[in-house]
């Protein structure tokens, strides 16, 4: 069930062999992003604009589309929604046509359903209490059956998405005569996976967890000018979206809660018979914003004993650390404050890049990484570099890293990484490669250093992982690095991404 103690440091050549390494695309060779939630509830504000910002901070846990609906005091809609980044998404005047004083937004990375507008949150769906509107990060395991029981009931599905299927059995619950709240609980009560939803009605909001609480959510209060004994509310996915609209955080919404806030105040229950937690790892390695707060601290923080602990689990003589921006920098300074190994910046990372359908010529293609990091030459040239990331998925963007350095003058590159090998593929909200494309689900540690050029490789061990967190290690879901998955994978879709299962 557990993986060894250690993983062992690997030494190797240091010829890398082009031939080793397939080509990619462009895209990053990291764990694709979760989606990000927000909501508010703001009698007397205009909602849109916080949700604009709020989005703004969540913006990196989704660049393919972003979408606001808002309520206002009659109850009726209003919502904008479209492929891109928020800011190309939203303008002053977008922004000016969405009124009320209820928000709820998304920005999205698509993990179930393809990459079209169609498929943009917040989904819609009118029911006999008005329309409801749903913001969805996470992953449902059990879509396909969802689905097909929701068709066998005439709903209208217009998607791909699982958001559509949970948004449609909350309407089904209110034909039914359940009002929001109640509706809302017998719909979760049929999600298998990973969910945390924010759900806006014409008199409120929600905010739901699945019972493993896989995906973050909090709640935080807005001061109200106007009745300070009222506070206004927001939901989001990560405090970094409360910080960015003045919010002050008030708590996580937990596993298998519902929340719900209305001109009342707030209500909540445990919808959920036997919750028991089991956050992402990977969100407090890499996704979520080192800037948010987990557990009653910055994840920068976490991050950073990150890098200690790797420090001390794979010591190398060097005469400097860097780390892959921006991911691996807390977890590089870490290693150098363990190591007294000066920390210096050896690539610097256009910031600047996003997605782009221009395909680069072919001595683009030959210069490689160097259109979002270039390494700094006169830093490097001579040196004995340790260079930190936060992962490894492919190995692709490792290799091409590790040639830059060398061609920059780095006599020796040590490459230390800040999680242990990325081994099974992620079916609750993030999108990893299938479990054949995983370098290390098919390649030992020290034909990894091999082909990604290094003179030594050395993975976090998973204890050092958990113990960096300082708190119970059950309560994390750390499948990607052991197979041990929380919420039973239906057979059908184990085949679709692990090797054992494909026919």
């Amino acid at each position: 069930m557990f993986p060894a103690a250690s993983a062992p440091t690997v030494q190797s050549g240091n010829d890398p062999a082009s031939s080793i390494i397939p080509s990619e695309s462009w895209s990053e060779d990291k764990p694709e992003e979760a989606c990000g939630v927000f909501g508010v509830f703001a009698p007397g504000l205009v909602a849109s604009k916080l949700a604009y910002f709020g989005l703004y901070a969540l913006q990196h846990r989704g660049q393919e589309s972003a979408g606001i609906a808002t309520y206002t005091t009659d109850g009726q809609i209003h919502s904008h929604k479209n492929m891109g980044l928020v800011s190309q998404v939203f303008s002053e005047s977008i922004l000016n046509d969405l009124p009320g004083f209820i928000a709820v937004g998304h920005t999205r990375y698509s993990t179930t359903g393809s990459s079209r507008v169609v498929n943009a949150q917040p989904v819609v769906v009118d029911t006999p209490l008005g329309s409801l509107s749903l913001a969805h990060n996470g992953n449902l395991v059990n879509t396909v059956s969802f689905r097909e029981k929701l068709l066998a009931q005439n709903c209208p599905l217009e998607t791909t998405t699982d958001s559509e299927v949970i948004a449609y059995a909350i309407g089904e619950a209110v034909k039914t005569g359940k009002d929001w709240f109640q509706s809302a609980i017998a719909a979760c009560q049929q999600c298998d996976g990973a969910f945390s939803l924010v759900v806006g009605t014409p008199t409120g909001i929600m905010g739901i967890r699945d019972p493993h609480g896989i995906r973050p959510l909090v709640l935080g209060s807005l001061e109200n000018e106007d009745n300070p004994d009222k506070p206004h509310y927001v939901l989001a996915s990560e405090t970094c979206a409360l910080d960015i609209v003045g919010a002050t955080y008030m708590r996580d919404v937990d596993p298998g809660e519902i929340v719900h806030i209305t001109a009342e105040g707030i209500t909540s229950t445990t919808w959920a018979a036997d919750p028991e937690r089991k956050l992402c790892i990977f969100e407090m390695i890499y996704f979520a914003r080192p800037d948010s707060h987990m557990k009653g601290e910055s994840l920068y923080s976490y991050r950073l004993r990150l890098g200690q602990v790797l420090a001390k689990e794979s010591p190398v003589e060097a005469d400097m650390v860097i780390a892959v921006p921006d991911s691996g920098i807390p977890a590089a300074i870490g290693y150098s404050q363990s190591t007294d190994i000066p920390y210096a910046e050896g690539l610097i990372k256009n910031r600047y890049v996003g997605r782009t359908f221009i395909q680069p010529t072919q001595a683009m293609r030959e210069i490689g990484i160097r259109m979002k990091l270039n390494p700094l030459r006169d830093v490097l040239e001579g040196k004995r570099i340790i260079i930190v990331d936060d992962s490894i998925v492919r190995g692709t963007t490792s290799y091409k890293i590790v040639r830059a350095l060398r061609e920059a003058g780095a006599t020796e590159v040590h490459m230390r990484v800040s999680s242990p090998p990325v081994t099974h593929p992620c079916f609750y909200g993030i999108d990893t490669d299938d479990q054949d494309q995983l370098i290390a689900a098919t390649t030992s540690t020290a034909d990894i250093a091999k082909k990604i050029g290094v003179d030594s490789l050395h993975y976090l061990s998973w204890e050092g992982m958990l113990a960096a967190t300082q708190r119970n290690p059950e309560n994390y879901c750390s499948a990607c690095f052991t197979g041990d998955y929380p919420i039973s994978i239906p057979e059908p879709l184990k085949r679709t991404k692990l090797m054992l299962e494909k026919a």
